[in-house]
């Protein structure tokens, strides 16, 4: 019989697979997610949040081949894979063209998706164990600052999370937002 690389019992995983949201360190502040594929657990995070799902999330991973599945690669323009792929790992999002497999609750009513490459070991960590991306999002409820440690999310979400200790990054905004077409800053 072969073993698994994972350990059978692992609560971050049961946490992930059971459609749990999670809280994690980012590379600014406390970020909230869930299985990209799980439109039940992505559903009860817009809930949470009170975030329509026309706007659509981002997606984290610890490397791009994971966001593989989510992005239309080939309809990257050549002239601006460089600027997006050095900027990574690290705190820049990008909107690139999404795939046909995006699902519609992760890009909203957009053409692309919204992508990062971490480099928050955690994070890295968390995506490289759940051999996938992760919906990230940050910990917070609308209209409320962001949460920048554990114990600040806890009193805005309770138990109704798991938690994955870790201290965020020393970064002192989110990450910003860029539109890979015209290379635009959406977020700073």
């Amino acid at each position: 019989m072969q073993q698994s690389s994972t350990t059978p019992n692992d609560p971050e995983l049961e946490a992930f697979n059971s459609g749990q949201l999670l809280v994690y360190p980012t590379e600014a502040v406390m970020g909230i997610g869930c299985d990209p594929d799980n439109q039940e657990a992505v559903f009860k995070l817009l809930a949470l949040k009170q975030r329509p799902v026309e706007k659509g999330v981002i997606l984290i991973a610890d490397n791009y081949s994971r966001l593989l599945k989510y992005v239309d690669d080939n309809a990257i323009a050549p002239d601006k894979r460089t600027e997006i792929f050095s900027s990574w790992p690290g705190a820049v999002t990008w909107l690139l063209p999404k795939s046909r497999y995006a699902p519609e609750w992760i890009t909203g009513k957009s053409n692309k998706i919204a992508v990062r490459v971490t480099n928050h070991p955690v994070v890295k960590a968390l995506c490289e164990k759940l051999a996938k991306p992760l919906v990230s999002t940050s910990a917070n409820l609308s209209g409320q600052a962001p949460a920048k440690t554990t114990a600040e999310a806890r009193k805005y979400f309770y138990d109704s999370v798991y938690y994955i200790e870790g201290k965020v990054g020393e970064r002192d905004r989110p990450s910003t937002i860029r539109d890979c077409e015209t290379g635009k800053i959406i977020r700073e």
